[in-house]
């Protein structure tokens, strides 16, 4: 009858695996520290880079990385392709559109104001269809933004404003020349750098420049917000909804520009600093495999010992894999809460909001159990082979 060999439960193999970290407590932690840089390494560069990231996204969704502008181009004859005069409307209805506008030149020239004579140059007067203001987020540096109505009222871009001798309305009111037409300057646009024709506009209402400066009503550009995520799937929509005949004369961009470069440099930068981690974490393991073969030597008799008692080949493997295991996991334990104090400590430095991958923080510590099962296996395997007698006579 075949002898049945002892078997170690988890909870004898956990104290029998964890003798050596007990009783040489400074070398298991000098040991754990390699693990712990790399784990704490590969935790900041993911958890650093996703809360730089919520931030930069949140900045450039105020800015604008939400927004596309459309704009005809020149058919065969050389002419722009027209626009359709309900755009606004017609592009508030796609579902994935959270905002429309539109600017049309009227072609009427600024003369003049009654603080400066002004060339007919320069200055192009654009009538506005929609929530302009809000779709391409400009502020104003004073004054108000235009009220809807069909009352001759104007706001000038910085630019013109400069130009006009506006930069900063007086306290009385103060009016502009349109085609012939005074014109109530009622506040002055900030800088938007994603509309930089707007900086040298005058802007007035759509209906406001149908009454007073025969305005036929055909947008030249349109501005449409959408959801982030829709933002490619939405450029041949909107090129069809203006112009459903010529929708190839239509060309959609994106005035920010940032989505394909903002991609590009997180999955580089990514790939960087994973790299650096994984070397980091390596050079842990490698760190822990040459302390168990130092143990390995160092306990040549306890091994003897053991495998006098009764303790089979298997067994040793098990105990001194387990105390490599252990030892990477109290490493990589210590290292994710290291990155994760990193990290909140340097967001909250950036003012930026805190987003802890938890996918990272898992991958760390299967990074850390699989270190130690690679780093302890050729040592429990050279820890297994040894002879009891050997083993007893080594001194």
């Amino acid at each position: 009858m075949r002898e049945r060999r002892p078997r170690l439960d988890i909870r004898d193999l956990f104290g029998v695996g964890t003798v050596g970290l007990r009783t040489r407590p400074l070398r298991a932690v000098l040991s754990a520290i390699g693990v712990a840089i790399g784990i704490a390494t590969l935790v900041t560069v993911t958890a650093v880079p996703a809360s730089s990231q919520a931030a930069l996204e949140e900045r450039l969704t105020a800015l604008g990385a939400d927004l596309l502008r459309a704009d005809p181009r020149s058919d065969a004859d050389g002419d722009p392709v027209p626009l359709l005069a309900e755009a606004v409307g017609m592009l508030e209805r796609i579902g994935t559109v959270t905002g429309a506008a539109s600017v049309g030149n009227t072609h009427s020239p600024v003369r003049s104001n009654e603080l400066r004579a002004y060339p007919e140059s320069g200055i192009t007067t654009l009538a506005v269809g929609g929530d302009l203001a809000g779709v391409v987020r400009a502020e104003m540096t004073s004054g108000r933004w235009l009220d809807g109505s069909d009352l001759p009222t104007a706001v000038l871009g910085i630019d013109a404003a400069e130009r006009l001798g506006l930069s900063q309305l007086p306290d009385r009111p103060v009016t502009i020349d349109l085609g012939g037409v005074a014109f109530t300057v009622v506040g002055v646009l900030a800088e938007t750098p994603l509309s930089a024709d707007l900086q040298s506009a005058v802007l007035v209402e759509d209906a406001a420049a149908r009454r007073w400066l025969g305005f036929d009503g055909v947008p030249t550009v349109a501005y449409v917000t959408g959801l982030e995520a829709s933002i490619d799937a939405l450029r041949p929509v909107i090129a069809a909804t203006l112009s459903p005949g010529a929708a190839g004369l239509v060309q959609v961009s994106q005035p920010s520009a940032v989505l394909a470069a903002k991609e590009a440099a997180r999955s580089s930068f990514d790939g960087l600093f994973l790299a650096l981690a994984a070397v980091a974490l390596v050079i842990g393991g490698i760190g822990i495999a040459n302390t168990m073969f130092v143990s390995v030597l160092e306990r040549r008799r306890e091994i003897g010992l053991r495998r006098a008692l009764g303790a089979h080949r298997g067994q040793i493997r098990a105990q001194f894999l387990v105390e490599a295991i252990v030892l990477c996991a109290l490493g990589g334990a210590s290292g994710v809460l290291l990155g994760l104090l990193g990290t909140a400590a340097w967001s909250g430095l950036q003012g930026w909001p805190l987003v802890i991958p938890v996918a990272t923080v898992l991958s760390g510590m299967a990074a850390a159990l699989g270190t130690g099962a690679v780093a302890g296996l050729a040592p429990s395997v050279r820890a297994a082979r040894q002879s009891p007698t050997a083993a007893l006579a080594a001194t």
